[in-house]
């Protein structure tokens, strides 16, 4: 279980991206987290897995504060929580086998680790992860050299090197057309539900959270707005979405339901 409990981020130019944020994410859970930009929803998963450092607040998983630890208890915590980017994080010069098996480097010692000398058991991962995410035939080409929804799947299949018990996917469609943006939640899905890994995904767009969700989180300004399941999210009044995403915000399409191409119009 992900608890959050009062969670604050005050960037150095006085900025305040979260503001007394509270939560708690059982296991096994496909939360989506929703918000304008520059509500707090990137900032929000950086804290969770600490590539930013919380202001004040409590991050505990598992019966662990990530706020309090460091060193090698932070490293030890991180390597079960894969991350997932927007624009893929991939080094476009290196291969796919290369990018992917990046994400052993937590386990690897120092040596290997410098050297990129994997073991047996660790290329064989690799392979699996490969075949999961359907691009076994891409694994000598240059990241480079894929489509932006191969890329992402890439991205995937690097979190699943780490073993993760929590993906957390930053916009990870954000850049892909809706039929894609499909296929790569569809992934996401199938992890959260065959390996039981729990999903904390950011997304925009409406039709996605009420499809791939079974809970949300509505940011606005730092703060939680909104709270709900699956079935909240398909019956949200227009008062609880101008309380996400302002007075002056409308429903494209005039519902939650339906088309592809509905998002938020502001």
């Amino acid at each position: 279980m992900l608890e959050i409990r009062h969670l604050t981020k005050i960037y150095e130019d006085g900025t305040v991206a979260l503001k007394d944020v509270s939560f708690t994410v059982p296991d096994g859970e496909f939360l989506i987290v929703i918000g304008l930009s520059g509500s707090g929803k990137s900032t929000l998963l950086r804290c969770i897995n600490r590539l930013i450092d919380p202001t004040e607040g409590e991050i505990i998983w598992n019966g662990v504060d990530l706020a309090q630890i460091s060193g090698a208890d932070l490293r030890k915590a991180r390597r079960h929580i894969g991350m997932i980017f927007q624009h893929f994080n991939l080094v476009e010069r290196s291969t796919v086998m290369t990018n992917i098996m990046s994400g052993r480097l937590g386990y690897a010692p120092t040596f290997a680790s410098v050297f990129r000398r994997f073991s047996k058991s660790d290329m064989e991962m690799a392979d699996v992860a490969l075949q999961r995410l359907g691009i076994e035939d891409q694994a000598h080409k240059l990241a480079r050299e894929l489509s932006g929804g191969q890329q992402q799947r890439v991205g995937i299949a690097r979190a699943l090197m780490q073993e993760p018990d929590l993906i957390l996917a930053d916009e990870p469609v954000a850049s892909l057309d809706p039929v894609l943006a499909h296929s790569i939640m569809q992934y996401l899905e199938r992890l959260n539900k065959e390996d039981h890994m729990t999903i904390i995904c950011s997304l925009h767009y409406l039709d996605l959270v009420q499809r791939y969700s079974t809970s949300v989180i509505g940011l606005r300004d730092g703060e939680v707005a909104y709270e709900g399941s699956k079935h909240d999210i398909i019956n949200m009044t227009d008062e609880e979405f101008k309380d996400i995403y302002g007075q002056e915000a409308e429903r494209v399409g005039g519902g939650l339901e339906g088309s592809l191409n509905e998002e938020v119009a502001v």
